[in-house]
């Protein structure tokens, strides 16, 4: 099969600060209740995105790579995260695969979030899209645990970048982010465990790691990725906890009036990952988390529209 790369440009064109991977998917959204007359509107929505487009609006050089079908919907997307100040360069076209999709039916009672992306463009992401990752010259790579759900070759690809990283200077960042609907905790437990362990930056929630690890607590968690040099657990409304060679630091969640939370997971490691470039403590880069997260939680989408009050204040010298 011939891929042919996205024509689409945007964002910076020298080297990034983070290289993002993984799959976005074009969103149908209403407010209303699904039937045969409900209106929906076209969106884009995907972790590893979220973090390149939240990266991008506190002012880094983000680009994001996948794969998008040869379809309104691929097109969509592409042009979508460019429009936020992301580098699409690394985003193949597939001619014979469709652009992955989910519908959001949050009204009362409706079906939640329902997943249209079995065979999409981005499950065919391989080891062999490595090299576009690379040839973007990141400082550092993120990935997440929903990648390796898709298919058996696009979990080769996380494993690759996530072994062939060590040594070469590139940061390794790896959100554990288990998708239940796109599989069980059983059959992703070990697999997100043993990645996680590979990376060099590691979030995971806490109520997420208890259902994946029997790990009620952070502390518990750190006991089962002892070697991990950064390791980020976030427990929702009661705080986030970084462990790393100097200890554990915790720093409470602000409250917030949750709008929804979908997204806000990856505000929080765009937040924090930003902190890590900028060389901020890790007090402040904890509180950068949870600022670019509450600013998700506060709006409808799950993307970083605007800056909240205070990041200036929290980065200090590091502001952009």
């Amino acid at each position: 099969m011939t891929d042919r790369r996205s024509d689409t440009g945007g964002g910076p064109t020298g080297g990034a600060d983070v290289v993002c991977v993984g799959e976005t998917m074009a969103v149908l959204a209403s407010s209303d209740a699904l039937n045969a007359g409900t209106k929906l509107v076209v969106g884009t929505g995907g972790a590893e995105s979220n973090v390149a487009v939240a990266l991008a609006r506190l002012g880094h050089t983000a680009a994001w790579v996948s794969r998008v079908g040869d379809d309104p919907f691929g097109r969509i997307v592409t042009e979508s995260v460019a429009e936020w100040g992301v580098d699409v360069r690394g985003v193949e076209v597939d001619p014979g695969r469709p652009t992955g999709l989910y519908v959001k039916d949050t009204a009362p009672g409706g079906a939640g979030v329902l997943y249209y992306r079995a065979g999409s463009a981005a499950s065919a992401l391989s080891a062999a899209d490595a090299d576009r990752v690379r040839s973007l010259g990141a400082r550092a790579v993120h990935l997440s645990g929903i990648t390796p759900a898709l298919s058996a070759r696009a979990a080769a690809l996380v494993e690759h970048l996530l072994d062939h990283g060590a040594g070469d200077g590139v940061l390794r960042s790896f959100d554990v982010n288990h998708r239940p609907a796109l599989w069980s905790p059983e059959a992703a437990a070990p697999v997100l465990l043993d990645l996680a362990r590979r990376a060099d930056v590691v979030f995971v929630g806490r109520d997420e790691a208890e259902r994946l690890w029997g790990t009620p607590t952070a502390e518990d968690v750190r006991a089962v990725l002892p070697g991990v040099p950064v390791l980020v657990v976030k427990d929702a409304e009661h705080g986030a906890t970084c462990f790393d060679a100097d200890g554990a630091v915790f720093v409470p969640s602000p409250p917030v009036d949750v709008v929804e939370a979908v997204g806000a997971g990856d505000a929080f490691a765009a937040g924090f990952l930003s902190g890590l470039l900028d060389d901020l403590p890790v007090e402040r880069r904890l509180a950068l988390g949870h600022a670019v997260a509450g600013a998700v939680l506060c709006s409808p989408g799950d993307t970083l529209e605007a800056l909240p009050e205070g990041v200036a204040g929290i980065r200090g010298h590091a502001g952009r």
